[in-house]
């Protein structure tokens, strides 16, 4: 059977950075709905969303282009 390659470090990282992102983005909006957190204001919770959606895209094109 054959090992697959292990993904390299600037893949992982990217991936680890969109990852945390993503997962504190989401317990933001988590805890805004909530009311614990309705002092955080609307652009900020934009502003982790579209950080996160940009470093998933840069780690999409990182994979693409180590695939060539």
């Amino acid at each position: 059977m054959r090992k697959s390659p292990q993904p390299g470090t600037g893949k992982t990282i990217s991936l680890y950075i969109f990852g945390i992102f993503f997962l504190l983005s989401a317990i933001v909006v988590i805890l805004k709905g909530t009311g614990i957190l309705g002092w955080i204001p609307n652009y900020l919770i934009w502003a982790l969303v579209l950080v996160s959606i940009g470093a998933g895209i840069l780690a999409g094109i990182k994979n693409v282009s180590d695939r060539r």
